[in-house]
């Protein structure tokens, strides 16, 4: 599965999901409290199994090898991996067309509903608020949206994929191409609602996430 991390960020780049230095993805197998995570700023055409960074998940947070630098989005990475119980794969991009709904004021959990490509196969959570990008309020509120904490209360992934609001998407799923399949999707749909020239009925549904940003950014980040 390490190749197909590379594999996936190959891919998201020729899609012009990514520039040459963004995105990240991290992979975390059964039973295993190791997680495999790409460096930051590696070029994501070059990137292959020897270049994965593997951390170890701790009671008291996670253990990153010394002299590496993984993704400054390990906070987020590390947060949804933390509860997982099977082999998971978390996906994080910045595609255009995902990107430019939430922007023009799309739902994206309404738009998938119309569209039964999506709706069978994916499921797509609220929308998280325009949060510093690499920050710990941003891997919470990701956390959040993805659990549906905020009527749950649970560490139980309730959705494969989230939009974040002027800034990509994290998607889950049991290997790097399934999570990678989520986001292929919605991008899609997405693509067809901006060319139909059609407006949002309402604004981005970012899930009560909103209110609860001062709280996030106060609340201490347990990794």
């Amino acid at each position: 599965m390490l190749t197909a991390m590379g594999d996936v960020m190959r891919r998201a780049y020729e899609k012009g999901w990514i520039t040459t230095r963004d995105g990240n993805i991290s992979l975390r197998m059964t039973g295993k409290d190791t997680l495999y995570i790409t460096p930051s700023g590696w070029r994501k055409t070059i990137l292959h199994p020897e270049h994965m960074i593997k951390c170890t998940l701790t009671p008291a947070g996670i253990n990153v090898p010394e002299g590496t630098t993984p993704s400054g989005e390990l906070h987020m990475h590390a947060k949804l991996q933390r509860y997982a119980k099977y082999t998971r794969a978390i996906v994080h991009l910045h595609p255009t067309n995902i990107i430019a709904a939430m922007y023009a004021g799309w739902d994206l959990q309404k738009l998938a509903e119309d569209f039964p490509e999506v709706s069978r196969y994916t499921r797509v959570g609220p929308s998280v608020p325009v949060l510093p990008v690499t920050s710990a309020v941003l891997a919470e509120a990701t956390f959040e949206a993805m659990t549906n904490w905020e009527n749950t209360g649970t560490n139980i992934v309730k959705y494969d994929i989230v939009g974040q609001a002027a800034h990509g998407v994290c998607s889950v799923g049991a290997n790097p191409w399934d999570a990678y399949e989520h986001i292929e999707r919605l991008e899609h749909i997405c693509e067809i609602a901006l060319r139909s020239g059609r407006k949002p009925a309402g604004s981005v549904n970012c899930a009560g996430v909103v209110k609860e940003v001062r709280a996030i950014a106060t609340r201490s980040v347990s990794l």
